[in-house]
């Protein structure tokens, strides 16, 4: 019997990464994505060619009825979910808290706080049923030194690693455990995005002179599922390169 896992925001960057990863080894995954159909398909389409099992389905983590959707249709294709990976979120966009406002707010906090705890909460009602299971959130560093112009989104991230260890400590006793990993700076198209200037500056505080890669993210999310890591609860594991 295939484990499931559901990745949110598995379209592309560290989610797609994990995909792969897990398909790879025996996993049943659903790739969940908000606007990206194509980019969610094309992760679908490479996991298949490989043997592997995949569907793909759209739900905006920030509306709770899509979360409860996304669950409820798992049931459907797979069965019951053995591991959530609740990597969907977004930084709000550069903005200092001079001129924050509260529409910016609840954008960033219902999908990454919000929606993680929803997921959280649709998850363990199924793997109790199961006797077990694990969820793994991606944090960032941010939530640690504060992020530059970004205190909305470190505030968020900051959020999520307080719920991985309340969170660990209630589901402990039915063999479910929680960690977080809380990436550094990863090579992908969210920081990318950010001005020519402000990526350079970046690098110069990266002691190993580069980013980190999506599959070193992926595999450490890989090995906190398994077996070897099976002490392991209510951690919050940075991935950072040494900066």
């Amino acid at each position: 019997m295939k484990k499931v896992a559901i990745i949110t925001g598995a379209s592309r960057g560290i989610g797609a990464a994990t995909a792969l990863l897990l398909a790879k080894n025996n996993y049943a995954v659903c790739i969940n994505y908000h606007q990206s159909q194509l980019k969610a398909d094309q992760i679908v389409h490479a996991i298949q060619q490989n043997d592997g099992v995949a569907i793909a389905i759209q739900a905006n983590l920030a509306c709770e009825q899509d979360v409860v959707r996304l669950f409820e249709s798992v049931d459907q294709h797979f069965g019951p979910v053995s591991a959530l990976i609740n990597n969907a979120g977004t930084n709000g966009g550069i903005c200092g808290v001079e001129h924050i406002t509260t529409d910016r707010l609840q954008h960033v906090f219902a999908t990454n706080v919000f929606g993680t705890f929803i997921a959280c909460r649709e998850a363990v009602k199924r793997m109790k049923k199961i006797s077990g299971g694990n969820i793994i959130n991606v944090s960032s560093e941010a939530a640690r030194f504060g992020g530059t112009n970004l205190a909305h989104y470190a505030a968020s991230k900051a959020a999520i690693n307080t719920l991985t260890i309340g969170f660990a400590r209630e589901v402990a006793t039915y063999n479910i455990r929680v960690n977080t990993v809380s990436p550094g700076v990863i090579d992908t198209e969210l920081h990318h995005s950010s001005p020519p200037e402000r990526i350079e500056n970046l690098l110069k505080t990266l002691p190993m002179g580069r980013m980190g890669k999506t599959q070193e993210v992926s595999e450490l999310i890989l090995w906190l599922l398994s077996d070897a890591a099976s002490y392991i609860s209510g951690a919050i594991i940075p991935i950072t390169g040494a900066r």
